[in-house]
């Protein structure tokens, strides 16, 4: 029962660790493209989101390939308890700053018509895109190990 998909110390896990901190690395690396993103609150905190993004998913992702390589598994309650944690915090702030960014995408650059920057808004909407790609995979972790902890 603890050894499904993307539990801690599974190929699996290591994927979806993995996948986390690419979107949210893509997400930043979009929106830091752009010349203007500065003056915008809601993309700093994306940026700011995102950044606390990549270090937790960098960090798991790392743990997980060590307990694969030393063939350990990572079923502690208070590691499981820490996991919970962390993933329900970033998946929380990640939605709220994806939601807030494309709440400010839609409103500057499709409602208001101030999309005069060309090639920006299209970053500012791939931005907003990989932070919410970032998120999904952060609630299906969050889930995995509200489950695990549950489970016992």
């Amino acid at each position: 029962m603890r050894d499904f998909a993307g539990t801690p110390g599974t190929l699996t896990g290591l994927a979806l660790r993995l996948s986390q901190c690419v979107f949210a690395a893509g997400s930043i690396t979009a929106m830091t493209t752009t010349t203007s993103f500065f003056d915008f609150t809601a993309f700093c905190y994306l940026i700011a989101s995102m950044g606390l993004q990549v270090i937790w998913s960098f960090g798991l992702a790392l743990l997980d390939a060590y307990a694969l390589v030393k063939k350990k598994a990572l079923h502690n309650t208070v590691l499981l308890s820490l996991f919970v944690v962390g993933d329900w915090v970033t998946a929380i702030l990640s939605l709220a700053a994806a939601s807030a960014s494309a709440g400010i995408t839609v409103l500057y650059f499709h409602d208001l018509g101030n999309c005069g920057f060309g090639g920006e808004c299209q970053k500012y909407q791939m931005s907003v895109a990989l932070a919410f790609f970032s998120w999904i995979t952060i609630a299906v972790s969050s889930l995995i190990m509200l489950w695990l902890l549950a489970a016992g």
